[in-house]
């Protein structure tokens, strides 16, 4: 696996950084892709929808795991 590597996110007005492995940037620009939104926008919905005991970089990891375990559950017809 990868080291983190921190990338400077827009959420809405707000600036700040995330720290994720590059299996999870390229997962997160999939996804935004397949939603039609820019990763910054996507990043912002996540970010709104996290609970506050949840830090970003962990709602990013978990939003990603969870898309990829709907694709393999839609593959496998479950």
């Amino acid at each position: 696996m990868s080291p983190p590597r921190k990338h400077s996110l827009t959420l809405g007005r707000h600036r700040t950084s995330v720290s994720l492995e590059d299996p999870f940037w390229a997962g997160l620009r999939e996804m935004a892709a397949l939603e039609g939104l820019g990763i910054n926008e996507l990043a912002r919905r996540i970010d709104a929808e996290r609970g506050a005991e949840t830090g970003l970089a962990t709602a990013i990891r978990l939003a990603v795991l969870d898309h990829y375990r709907v694709l393999a559950s839609k593959a496998s017809g479950s």
